[in-house]
Formats: structure tokens, sequence, C-alpha cells
């Protein structure tokens, strides 16, 4: 993409969609089933990115005079994807289907799908997950990114929008695919896949929809979390997709199904408000858990020995262990697997892992201690028994050690350029707009001030968040640093590493620094570039 295309995408730029694998005979195989009325279900996975395209894939169909049901498997009792426990309450919650569509899950799935083609059920997966190499599933396509596209990149959502597409190419109806794409967005940025190419396009156009939404469910979210009009990558990252993703983790996601699903606005309203709630729920038990995982590493967690965190516990809840896992990697910068054992001893494990270690290759290499796993490289789960946490903790060490240097494995934030604060301005901040939407593969700009005081004391928010009024000179600027009151921070003055975001409150609008860390003064590391790394 050029550089105006970068800065200024245009729909009218996306890719023809029958570049995805088995386009052609998805298209085909759904247009037969508007022709024969059929009866079909669309069978979806519990996370943003599961209900986001079902909500798509739903819409689509209904467009084209069909009248899908849906299901959705319980995180806890069923687990991901297409599981036989979820299959068999599928299928006596509702009729038998001609055809079973799955959205963001079914690659890998080959007996669930050969079980399905034996019940006389045709099955079209429409995924972005890894596949097994040189294993397929017995369906009538897969349409799926990862089996040979350039759009390796694109999450379920965005497939289901590419989709839609070949379909309105193919036939034409009503059906206006801009109004959806406030979905795409809201899952592409949840589910943290690169914000390259055409993620990035639809993204920037979806959080410029977002605000004006005709989705009830979306609008009441904004309402519920607090949304002033606009739509920026960490409004979606961290007030509408927690609290979707919250019901799925307590087992109820219905709940944030039906909230994007439903045509009411009070009935989205009362549904906004329970997914606050769970996401309330959500909170307190990550807490707990990230306590007591913080005391077992107290005890025998060596962090200039071991490469890897791996704990277990019957007492943690399964909802919540990719949030602890994700806390964990970052505070001690170590792959991660945090598990919930049942009464039984299985254990459901979610991992987080950085640079550099691919956690699906980890898996492969684990494949003796595992019941079942996979994901995708920096974010995945596994299924294991509680006799064999301790084998899989070494041998993912010794995976780790043997495809890392020590210099992978050491944290480092890698800054963009130095900066003064009288060159911040919201004229800086408009230009810098461009550079949006903010995610994997486009991460934010990071910029250091240095010889930074404080104007007067900090003040303590909730969660160890802290607040700031900064200067440098004569010139000072808000700022937000999120768990800067978890440890002791050095005397002033300071060099800080710092994002920036637009901060709207009662309709005035200034810039605001995000701190990413503190250090004292003249301890810096620069290169010739410009860029450099923030040491201590």
């Amino acid at each position: 993409m050029d550089l105006e295309g970068y800065l200024r995408p245009r729909l009218k730029d996306l890719a023809d969609p029958f570049l995805l694998p088995d386009m052609k005979p998805a298209v085909e195989r759904i247009l037969l089933a508007v022709d024969r009325k059929e009866k079909i279900c669309i069978y979806g996975d519990y996370d943003v990115d599961g209900v986001a395209s079902i909500t798509l894939m739903r819409k689509i169909l209904m467009a084209y005079g069909l009248e899908p049901r849906h299901f959705i498997p319980k995180r806890g009792p069923e687990g991901y994807g297409l599981s036989t426990a979820a299959l068999e309450r599928c299928m006596k919650e509702g009729p038998k289907p001609d055809l079973m569509i799955t959205v963001d899950c079914g690659t890998v799935s080959i007996p669930e799908v050969a079980a399905l083609r034996a019940e006389g059920i045709d099955v079209l997966i429409v995924d972005h997950h890894e596949p097994n190499p040189g294993e397929r599933p017995d369906c009538c396509a897969l349409v799926n990114p990862k089996c040979g596209t350039e759009f390796t990149y694109l999450c379920a959502a965005g497939v289901v929008f590419k989709l839609g597409h070949a379909l309105l190419k193919t036939r034409q109806t009503d059906l206006d695919l801009k109004e959806l794409i406030d979905l795409v967005a809201v899952a592409t940025i949840s589910d943290i896949v690169p914000m390259i190419g055409e993620n990035r396009l639809m993204v920037r156009h979806g959080l410029k929809h977002l605000p004006n939404t005709l989705n009830p469910g979306l609008r009441a979210l904004q309402d519920v979390t607090g949304m002033n009009g606009t739509a920026t990558s960490m409004d979606v990252g961290f007030r509408i997709g927690p609290r979707l993703n919250a019901a799925g983790r307590m087992d109820a996601p219905e709940d944030a199904l039906n909230t994007l699903t439903t045509d009411c606005r009070r009935l989205a309203a009362e549904l906004a408000q329970k997914l606050d709630a769970y996401n309330k729920e959500r909170q307190s038990h990550e807490g707990l858990i990230r306590r007591e995982a913080v005391e077992m590493l107290a005890s025998d967690f060596d962090p200039s020995r071991d490469p890897v965190i791996v704990l277990g516990s019957r007492d943690w809840h399964h909802g919540v262990v990719g949030i602890v896992a994700s806390r964990l990697m970052r505070q001690y910068y170590k792959p991660t697997f945090i598990i919930a054992f049942d009464e039984n001893g299985i254990g459901k494990g979610s991992g987080r892992s950085i640079d550099g270690v691919s956690l699906v290759e980890a898996i492969r290499s684990c494949d003796g201690d595992l019941i079942a796993g996979g994901g995708h490289a920096m974010a995945a789960g596994i299924s294991v028994g509680e006799e064999h946490i301790e084998s899989f903790r070494k041998n993912f060490a010794e995976y780790v050690l043997s495809h890392t240097t020590e210099e992978q494995r050491q944290p480092k934030l890698t800054y963009d350029a130095e900066i003064s604060f009288d060159q911040l301005s919201l004229e800086f901040l408009s230009s810098y707009d461009l550079l949006q939407p903010f995610g994997s593969g486009n991460p934010q700009p990071v910029f250091i001030s240095r010889e930074v005081e404080l104007s007067r004391p900090p003040l303590h928010m909730k969660n160890h968040h802290l607040r700031f009024m900064l200067r440098q000179g004569y010139h000072e600027q808000d700022a937000v640093f999120f768990g800067g009151g978890e440890h002791p921070l050095p005397d002033p003055p300071w060099d800080i590493a710092f994002t920036i975001d637009r901060n709207t409150f009662r309709g005035r609008t200034t810039l605001q620094l995000i701190i990413q860390d503190v250090r004292a003064a003249a301890c810096l590391s620069t290169s010739g570039s410009g860029s450099g790394v923030f040491q201590a």
C-alpha cells in the first residue's frame, strides 16, 4: 500500500474476496441453500471475534431471505470450537440443519466435522486459525486465509465480511455491508490480530462508523462505558471488548451474542448493563488469581533462572486465566501459561508469549504432555492433566531456551522519537491521528522526553493508576501512568517514555500523555537514527 493509501485508506481499495481459498464453493453452497430454503445453523466461538462473526453471518444470510439459527458453546463445560458436548446440545436445541456454518472455529475439527457429515449435514468453515499440516476437514468449503493467501492477518469477522462481499458480487441484494463494518472493527481490535493491510483499512472505517452505529447493542455498550461520541482502538480494546468477552468468561456467551443481535434498544441497554456486571465479576476473579499466582512465584520462581511461567490451581476460574497470563507475561516478560484444573484434575489453560516465541510451535513440541492445544503464536490455549504440569513446564522451558537467545528474552522498550513538551499540541495530534488505528503490526509510536519534573504530587487512582501534571521548562502536560503505583518511582527529574492520546472531557479536548515507563534522568541509550531503547 502506498503512503496515501496508508494514511487515508479507502473501502474501494479492498481486494477481490475471491482471492481467499475456497471462496467460490462457499458462495455456491450458500446460494444453493438460499434457493432450496434450507435450514442453516451458524456455530461460533464465545469470544468477541466469535460473537461478532455470528452476528455478521446472520445479517448476511437474512439479507438473502434465510432464517438461520445460531449456537455458541459454553467455555467451561463444553470448551472451544466444535466439541462433541457442544454439538450434542446444539442438535437438541433446534432442528437438524442442512448446512452448518462454523465461524472462528472448525479448521482442525477433523473428527467432529466427519461426525456431522455422517449425519448428512454439510459443513462450511469460515475461520482464521492455524490448520494442521496435511490435514483438512471433510467440508464443502474451508474459507481460511491461512490455507494459502496473503491475507493471513484477518480475524474471523474479517473473513465473514469478505464472504459477504463475495456473495454480493455474485448475487445482489439490499444488504449494505458498510453498515456492518463496525462489527469487523470491534472483532479485529479485540482479537489482537495484526493491524496491517485490510485489517487497518476496515478498522479505520469501522471506528468512524461506530459512534453512529445502527447496532443497538454496540450503541448501548458505548453508553454504559461512557464513550462520548468518538471511538478509538483503545476504546474498543479497553471498554467494549472486555465486556463482550466477560460474558463468555463467565459461561454466559449468549448474553454477549444477544447484545449484538437484538434490534430492541431497551433490551440492548439491559444486556449492556448485564455485560458490565459480568466484567466487574471477571475483574474480581482476575485480581484473586493474580495475587495467588504472584504468591506462588515468590516461593519457587527465579526470573534470572526460569525462562517460562506455568502455574495451575483447582481454585481458579477457567474464564479469566488468559487475562492473568497476559498480565504476568508483561510483568515478568516470560512466556506464560495459567491453568485452571477441574475436580477431575483436567486443566484448561491460556498462554501469552513474548516476541520470538511461538506458542503454537511450543505446543507442538510439548505434544506428549498435553491433551490438546492450539491457537496463535502470541496467544494459545491448552488442555492438560494435573499430573503432567511439571513435565509440561520443563519441556516448555527447554523449547524456549533452545529457540531464543538470552538477549531476546530480556525486556526492552523501544522508542521511536525524542520530543519536547513545546512540540506537543492539538495540531500535532491531528497529524498523528492519520497513523491510526494502532495495534499489533502497527504499534502506537513511543516518544521520550528528558528532564521532566512534577508540577504537583501524583494523584493515586484505583487499580494503582497514577495521574501526573508534568513540567518540562515552561510547558506542562497532563499524564496517566496505568499501574504506575504498583512499584516505587525514582526521585525526579525523570526521563519518560510515553504514547499520546486525545482526551475529551466536558466538551474540551486536550492532548494527554500515557506513560509507558519512568527512569531517573539521563539513563537513555540512543542510536544514531533518533530511535533507541529505554533502559534503566
